[in-house]
């Protein structure tokens, strides 16, 4: 069974400025995307397909794509504006992305099995991966009904930036481990994260950061969810199609099932320029440790 890695490259990161898929953050050069790429390998993914756009396919290419060449199998789709089911038309003044959504969405005629879903700037951890990996395993051989997806857990106290809010995915779990829905919650601080009475978060609460586990049988279902998404908000020019609220959307009609995997992973990501140093000194840190060679080897 072929386990598919699909990474979600097509965004510029607007608060970080320039292609932080590309920007060094380990020891010897290496990108956040190599650590993702080398932690699935590790737990059994066997083809990485990178969902980008076409204005900078030649640099991610050469900096990105070249690195794994011979190591995994490595495709590419393109997320595009215009790139819409039949009947639509992109907005005379749209130039906003469709969001995470549309970007699975256009992956769609190169999937055919069990999948997970990442962002290409995010560090997860190997434990994301080897979770997805064993979920995805067990999902694709199931066929189950409803059909049975999966989401990694993160606690919130670990996906935080000191340098400014972050918009996170608050889960709402159940004692059995399934998901019931997510809540977009924009503007958290790290300083309304902890115990007490004068904090708005608790530090354990779960939070999607778009690290999914799914089968083929998502894909016909996205893109109902696409064209229902279309038929309200086809001619807006701002108004994006994210994958949580695909799934959301889904979990509340009752028709899929999505286990919440949990991870005590440290998330890393680079919301913001001034969080590069604290990313680099955490994969530092991995490396010291013995978790990865130096320079990596995937």
């Amino acid at each position: 069974m072929q386990l598919t890695l699909v990474v979600l490259a097509a965004g510029m990161g607007s608060r970080y400025g320039g292609l932080k898929q590309v920007d060094p953050m380990g020891p010897s050069g290496e990108t956040v995307l190599d650590y993702s790429v080398h932690d699935a390998i590790r737990a059994g993914f066997d083809r990485v397909l990178f969902i980008i756009r076409r204005d900078f396919e030649a640099e991610f290419r050469a900096v990105v794509g070249a690195r794994f060449a011979g190591r995994v199998q490595v495709d590419y789709v393109f997320q595009a504006l215009d790139a819409l089911p039949e009947g639509h038309v992109l907005p005379a003044g749209r130039t906003k992305p469709w969001g995470t959504g549309h970007a699975v969405w256009c992956a769609r005629e190169a999937l055919n099995g069990p999948f997970a879903v990442v962002n290409a700037d995010d560090f997860y951890g190997a434990g994301s991966f080897e979770r997805l990996a064993t979920f995805l395993r067990a999902a694709g051989a199931a066929k189950a009904h409803p059909p049975e997806f999966a989401m990694v857990g993160f606690a919130l106290a670990n996906t935080l930036s000191e340098h400014g809010a972050v918009s996170r995915g608050v889960c709402a779990v159940g004692a059995d481990g399934v998901l019931q829905g997510i809540e977009e919650h924009t503007g958290i601080l790290a300083t309304e994260v902890g115990v007490g009475s004068d904090k708005k978060y608790a530090p354990e609460v779960t939070v999607s950061m778009n690290c999914w586990g799914f089968t083929a049988d998502f894909l016909p279902m996205l893109d109902a969810r696409w064209r229902a998404f279309l038929a309200i908000n086809g001619t807006a020019e701002k108004t994006e199609f994210y994958l949580p609220f695909a799934v959301n959307d889904l979990l509340t009609a009752g028709e899929v099932s999505v286990h919440v995997l949990p991870t005590a992973d440290q998330w890393f990501g680079v919301t913001y320029r001034e969080d590069k140093p604290r990313v680099q000194a955490a994969i530092a840190a991995l490396v010291a440790a013995g978790a990865y060679p130096s320079p990596l080897n995937t």
